[in-house]
Formats: structure tokens, sequence, C-alpha cells
């Protein structure tokens, strides 16, 4: 789980560091810390120890939904609505069908 929590952190903070400073104006060294911060985003999931990149990911993507309007809340003043919470809801919920799924069965193809 908190493996999860930091490259959330790492991609939304990185993105949104970017954000700033190309359309927020803000000093370039924002978009240099922000890339950096990419980088290391790159490298936290290859500590988790779920087998499947693709897998993975696709769990990551269904957090990161959920965490980036946490982060929009937080720092950008964002006001969510319902659509917001449904669609966070709706992805956690696949989050949790595609992680927690019991796997051996047939594969489809």
């Amino acid at each position: 789980a908190v493996l999860f929590l930091l490259t959330g952190l790492a991609e939304i903070g990185g993105g949104w560091l970017v954000w700033q400073a190309v359309r927020e104006g803000k000093p370039w060294w924002w978009a240099l810390l922000g890339s950096l911060t990419l980088v290391v985003y790159g490298f936290i999931p290859t500590l988790q120890p779920l087998p499947d990149f693709g897998r993975l990911y696709a769990v990551y993507g269904g957090l990161f939904i959920a965490m980036s309007y946490i982060w929009g809340v937080r720092f950008d003043g964002l006001k969510t609505d319902r659509g917001d919470v449904i669609g966070s809801i709706v992805a956690l919920v696949g989050v949790g069908i595609a992680l927690l799924w019991p796997r051996g069965g047939r594969p489809v193809k």
C-alpha cells in the first residue's frame, strides 16, 4: 500500500510541477524538479512484488484517478462534483477486482 501511495504522489506531484511551470508561469526549476520526480516515479513500481507490468499499471491507474482528485482539491482548489466522486468509486472498484481476482483460470483471448 505504501508503494502505491508513493508512486501516485511521485507521478501526480511530478506532473503537477511541470504543469505549474509550463501552464501557470512558475519558475523553470519547477519543471526540472517535476521531471526528476517523474524519473523517480518510473522506478518505484519495480519495487512492487506484483509480477505483471500491465496489471500493475492498470491498478495504479485506478488509484491515480482518486488520488488526482484529492490532489486537485488540496492544491488547486478543485471543486469535485457527483460525477467525479462516482467515477473515482467505479475506478476503485475496478482496482479491487483487478488486484484481488483469483488467478489461475483460463486467460481471455
